[in-house]
């Protein structure tokens, strides 16, 4: 593992019968920096955004994970239950659709404070119910949802709303890393805007290191530091995100890049 860096996969490879999803990927992430992994339907990008979580296996290759206190694991390696710790506190993931990590019959602050709660803080004094819907009360100001509706259920909440919701049940633990798979797919273009600002913000204000999947190339301009093109499984072109979409070498990224334009 490169040192210094977050979250390294080398090697990663995984077919769907003969289909291969993934044919040598490497990449590195460094602490507090966006990547943005972009590529046609198909491509192999969510495929890679699962595996690096964890949540898909790979044929062949590793991915590394160095923790806050410097010590590297084989994310493949570690078992169940710190898999799971590690995904309810230094991660996090963001799902387009966010009724996959909300619970619908929970209010949203329960919804907030459950992922403090699973967290499994040490200290009585961060679990006590008074901290834990303060701290809801804080995430979703931050979020840009009214305080007041925090006993409200999110089957009352718009989309977008929703999807407001979702980043702050991801964000309450401070996570270092988060994932992020098409965060503003399916919402109308107005709400996209608002809510690709309010990204951008909450990561640079607390310097979350995030990988992002996306079909948009203009939505990984606004939110990557670097970009990953993918198509076919494989790795075609990668390098800062302006310097790639605004002099894309490989002819697939060109195609990428001038279709936004013409649309």
């Amino acid at each position: 593992m490169t040192p210094g860096t977050l979250l390294s996969a080398r090697g990663l490879s995984l077919s769907f019968g003969s289909i291969p999803a993934l044919d040598g990927v490497d990449l590195d992430l460094w602490p507090g920096e966006a990547l943005a992994i972009v590529g046609e339907s198909g491509s192999g990008k969510t495929t890679l955004l699962n595996t690096l979580f964890g949540a898909q296996r790979p044929d062949a290759g590793i991915v590394r994970y160095r923790d806050p206190a410097g010590h590297v694991h084989d994310v493949h390696a570690m078992k169940r239950p710190m898999l799971r710790a590690l995904h309810r506190s230094d991660w996090g993931f963001i799902y387009q659709e966010p009724r996959q990590a909300l619970r619908m019959p929970v209010s949203a602050g329960g919804n907030v404070g459950e992922r403090l709660m699973a967290q499994g803080t040490a200290s009585a004094g961060a679990l006590h119910y008074g901290r834990i819907r303060a701290a809801a009360i804080e995430w979703l100001r931050e979020v840009e949802i009214d305080p007041a509706r925090i006993d409200d259920l999110p089957r009352t909440f718009s989309g977008g709303m929703l999807q407001r919701l979702q980043i702050a049940r991801t964000l309450v633990t401070h996570p270092r890393l988060v994932f992020m798979d098409e965060p503003t797919g399916g919402l109308d273009v107005s709400v996209q805007a608002r809510l690709l600002d309010l990204i951008r913000t909450l990561i640079a204000r607390f310097a979350i290191a995030v990988v992002l999947v996306t079909h948009d190339v203009a939505v990984a301009r606004l939110l990557a530091d670097r970009i990953l093109v993918m198509q076919a499984g494989r790795v075609v072109e990668t390098g800062l995100t302006d310097q790639v979409l605004d002099d894309p070498h490989e002819p697939y990224t060109q195609l990428l890049v001038s279709s936004v334009l013409q649309a």
